[in-house]
């Protein structure tokens, strides 16, 4: 599905305007009410499972919540951005059939886009990095914030059972305490920074993935 990019910190370096927007996104709240902010500065923790083995992923489409889980334990909860009403996500239980984190869009237009941690749970359809907005807005595909998908990716395996609703009992809980994105004015960096292998370097963890 396609999916606009948002800033790196390689694009920092090479376009002036680009890195001042960027810049603005690590301190300033995005909208009049102070109560939402780019993706890229979001960071939610993530737990280390007691077994890999009983993972599951649990997608709510009304609140735009993805949350990974291990029985009543949530491991990971973000926002996420999902289908538009003109092509919805799909609802239903799915499996993870195909990882690969350096995945690019194969398809035209924007072929070669990058889709970075691409975890597929239907042909043409997975969860990856990409912009979020607080109302549903892509093809179909769910899109995670950059600093979340490196988590996700390795919370999660091939054939990691997912459940795609219009809610989930987290929304009510851990999910009510997450923040509002908002990726709407984040401008994107030229094709030479997307279809570089530095786009792909920079989404990988500085330190440790897990705080437990």
């Amino acid at each position: 599905m396609k999916q606009l990019p948002f800033f790196t910190q390689h694009a920092l370096t090479t376009v002036a305007l680009a890195a001042v927007a960027f810049g603005l996104s690590s301190c300033a709240m995005n909208t009049p009410g102070g109560n939402a902010k780019y993706s890229t500065t979001f960071d939610p923790p993530a737990h280390r499972p007691t077994n890999p083995n009983n993972v599951r992923i649990k997608v709510s489409t009304s609140k735009q919540r993805v949350y990974v889980v291990e029985g009543s334990r949530v491991l990971l909860a973000t926002p996420c951005s999902v289908g538009a009403e003109h092509s919805p996500t799909p609802h239903g239980n799915f499996t993870i059939s195909y990882k690969d984190f350096n995945h690019r869009r194969a398809s035209s237009p924007g072929a070669g886009y990058p889709m970075t941690g691409w975890s597929e749970f239907m042909p043409a359809y997975g969860l990856h990095w990409g912009f979020v907005k607080p109302y549903p807005c892509t093809h179909g595909c769910i899109r995670l914030p950059k600093l979340a998908v490196a988590k996700f990716y390795a919370l999660i395996k091939v054939g990691t059972p997912m459940n795609v609703a219009s809610s989930q009992p987290e929304d009510a809980t851990i999910g009510a305490t997450l923040p509002v994105l908002d990726d709407t004015t984040l401008p994107d960096p030229p094709d030479s920074v997307l279809h570089s292998q530095s786009f792909f370097d920079d989404f990988k963890p500085k330190g440790s993935l897990f705080v437990d």
